[in-house]
């Protein structure tokens, strides 16, 4: 009969608890990479980007609510990172980047974006001055690389010119929210949970965009109709349902469950799955088709952005800016692509 020392029970649950996170990581991958997917039909049935986003946000907020009223102290604690958050990572990011698939594939729009990692290196050394190791550097030259063979460049970029803006719009936006990141968490047993965080950034965001998609001037009519995914007419309000409660609500929940859970370079890993599934599902169920070039420059993106990611310079004995820092920092993945 075997002997089960209480070292050995503590590595039994160590595993079971990793095994947890990852499945926690990879539905939140799931969850996010399916947001442009079903975002697309709705904008393609008549309504405009801003006010999907203002939909998602909105309905996301309301159902975080709870959340937001059980951390009441948060905004007086930090509300400057309540505010970065809110207009960086909420709005910036989803309106960027909803605007963004209007105009070019799902697949390419996310793919762009996951420049984050690579341009906050660029913040680290030339607005921070600290220096970067040549591994980080490495990760900034094959991102960059990568992103040329997705767009094309020597097809003179076959995208749309303004689309492949607002993907990099939507990369910047989250550049800051790396950086918001960064600055709160060197506070210890102080710092904000992050559970907190997203639910008033979701408030935030649905006030600023409120301001600036104007709901009242939606076609409301378009959700209780159907649109078209690929051919396939599918109800617009089961559309929106997933948006709000799986690819926000579901993916920032389990994106935080699973970076306490494992390391934020693991965590970060599996996070980069979230392109492979919003490109794989974009051509399923879309009909969005790579090319084998764009879909080999599209690896060395993901790879450029986790080694810019895994190798940034520590502060310290702190740990990388942009590899997610400690376990009660947010994660890499809760913003909302």
């Amino acid at each position: 009969m075997p002997v089960h020392t209480s070292e050995s029970r503590q590595v039994g649950r160590a595993g079971s608890g990793r095994g947890v996170g990852l499945g926690l990581a990879l539905g939140s991958a799931v969850a996010f990479g399916g947001s442009g997917v079903a975002a697309k039909p709705l904008i393609e049935a008549g309504l405009d980007p801003l006010h999907v986003v203002w939909l998602r946000v909105a309905g996301a907020a309301l159902v975080m609510l709870p959340v937001a009223v059980r951390h009441r102290a948060l905004p007086l604690r930090r509300p400057a990172l309540l505010a970065g958050f809110g207009l960086l990572a909420v709005a910036g990011v989803q309106a960027c980047y909803f605007a963004a698939i209007s105009r070019i594939p799902v697949g390419v729009a996310l793919l762009v974006e996951y420049l984050a990692p690579a341009l906050v290196l660029g913040w680290v050394r030339f607005v921070q001055r600290r220096p970067v190791t040549r591994a980080a550097a490495l990760g900034v030259v094959l991102a960059a690389a990568g992103l040329a063979c997705v767009v094309e460049v020597w097809s003179g970029l076959s995208f749309d010119a303004l689309g492949l803006l607002l993907a990099l719009g939507a990369a910047c936006c989250q550049v800051g929210y790396f950086v918001l990141s960064d600055q709160g968490s060197d506070a210890g047993d102080e710092a904000p949970d992050p559970l907190g965080v997203i639910a008033y950034g979701l408030l935030i965001g649905a006030v600023v965009l409120t301001a600036v998609a104007r709901p009242w001037t939606m076609h409301w009519s378009v959700l209780t109709g159907t649109a078209s995914m690929n051919g396939t007419p599918v109800a617009a309000a089961l559309m929106l349902a997933w948006i709000v409660l799986v690819a926000t609500v579901l993916a920032y929940v389990t994106g935080v469950v699973s970076v306490r859970r494992l390391s934020p370079q693991v965590a970060g890993v599996v996070a980069c799955l979230e392109a492979v599934i919003a490109t794989v599902l974009a051509w399923v169920l879309l009909g969005e088709h790579l090319s084998a070039p764009q879909i080999i420059g599209g690896f060395v993106v993901l790879v450029g952005a986790f080694i810019a990611q895994s190798s940034a310079p520590a502060r310290s004995s702190q740990e990388p800016v942009a590899s997610g820092g400690q376990e009660t920092r947010l994660s890499s993945r809760e913003r909302a692509a």
